[in-house]
């Protein structure tokens, strides 16, 4: 019979993911960029998409899928490529859009869902997530249960909730910010082009990373 998370195992854990998801890395940092360039919903979308992206990963992990991605070399590093050229190709757009895309012509449902869908598609195909999954959730797991596939479901669900949380309160406060530099001053292409070289820059490090 599958059981719940003890209340003390899920509290550690979640404690644990917390501060991984606030400390500075590729996701948040995306989020950052997105959210100061084009504004408060733009940035919650694409931060919840980010998050949600973790599903695929907790699902690989679940089956055990992870484990053999991480150990084929082809397959991780056609991963790896694919994921780094797609978040150049997110940089290289950002950066074309030079704040031409304002805020108020992006806040469209078409807008909003294409957002929502990169950020889902950028943090699904990170294997450096695949890799993240199959070292963090494993330490939070209790062995001497015979469901170690749904405890690591349930592990995965729960970090997916608090990136939720937590991506779209940096894609809020970002946005405010970027909102307000945007209303006081003329640096709406320079806060495309910071978002977009921050992109570039996490695609590039991600290809050439061993």
């Amino acid at each position: 019979m599958m059981q719940m998370l003890e209340p003390v195992q899920a509290s550690g854990f979640l404690a644990a993911a917390v501060l991984v998801t606030l400390a500075p890395g590729p996701d948040n940092l995306m989020v950052l960029g997105l959210g100061l360039s084009r504004g408060r919903r733009q940035g919650v979308v694409f931060g919840l998409g980010c998050a949600l992206g973790c599903l695929s990963h907790t699902t690989l992990a679940a089956l055990g899928i992870g484990a053999l991605i991480a150990a084929s070399t082809v397959l991780f590093t056609a991963l790896k490529v694919c994921g780094g050229l797609y978040l150049v190709w997110l940089g290289v757009q950002a950066w074309r859009a030079g704040g031409a895309v304002t805020v108020e012509r992006q806040g469209g449902d078409d807008g909003l869902w294409r957002l929502f869908r990169r950020g889902l598609l950028a943090n699904a195909i990170n294997p450096k997530v695949v890799l993240f999954f199959l070292a963090f959730l494993p330490q939070f797991v209790d062995s001497a249960r015979a469901d170690v596939g749904w405890q690591t479901a349930q592990l995965g669900l729960l970090f997916t909730a608090q990136a939720c949380l937590l991506f779209g309160a940096i894609g809020w406060f970002a946005g405010r910010l970027g909102g307000w530099l945007g209303r006081h001053g003329r640096v709406g292409p320079w806060l495309d082009r910071i978002a977009g070289g921050v992109f570039i820059a996490l695609g590039l490090r991600l290809i050439v990373a061993r």
